[in-house]
């Protein structure tokens, strides 16, 4: 499958790869082990993915703490709902599943949301690293290298979480 627009980054935490339409990133990938979806491909840029370069740069280099690059994350419904309330968590906050259950209108259904959050096509940028078990322990990451790459972003936000 080819895209539309590809540009890759080195980051901190792996090689990182964006990709978009005209107007939107639609997806971040962090490199998991050593690898990137569409490595085969050549990086084809739009203004939108250099903008979005530009801010992870700054995000990783601690000069930036929000996101303004348009998205577009396709996804069911339910999926939406929780990647809407992902965005509004700011840097250095973080959430749990089970409210995040909550704020979408579903209490108890904190696996679903689980699988949501998994699901989240453009990390980082919209942070599905801020959500904890109710405890505060880490239960997983999905980008990158999993747990350590999670414990990086937590630990550049400065997010407490239990061990």
């Amino acid at each position: 499958m080819t895209t539309e627009f590809l540009l890759r980054l080195d980051s901190p935490i792996g090689r990182i790869e964006l990709t978009g339409d005209a107007d939107h990133v639609t997806g971040l990938t962090i490199e998991h082990d050593g690898a990137l979806p569409h490595d085969g491909q050549p990086e084809h840029s739009s203004a939108v993915l250099e903008a979005a370069r530009t801010q992870l740069v700054e995000y990783f280099d601690g000069r930036r703490v929000t996101f303004d690059v348009p998205v577009l994350m396709k996804g069911t419904p339910f999926q939406r709902a929780v990647w809407a309330e992902l965005e509004r968590l700011r840097w250095g906050e973080a959430t749990s599943y089970g409210a995040l259950a909550s704020a979408v209108g579903r209490p108890g259904s904190a696996r679903a949301i689980g699988g949501a959050v998994g699901a989240n096509p453009i990390p980082i940028i919209v942070g599905c690293h801020r959500v904890l078990a109710s405890d505060g322990r880490i239960t997983g990451y999905s980008g990158g290298e999993g747990i350590p790459t999670k414990l990086w972003l937590l630990g550049h936000e400065q997010i407490g979480f239990a061990a």
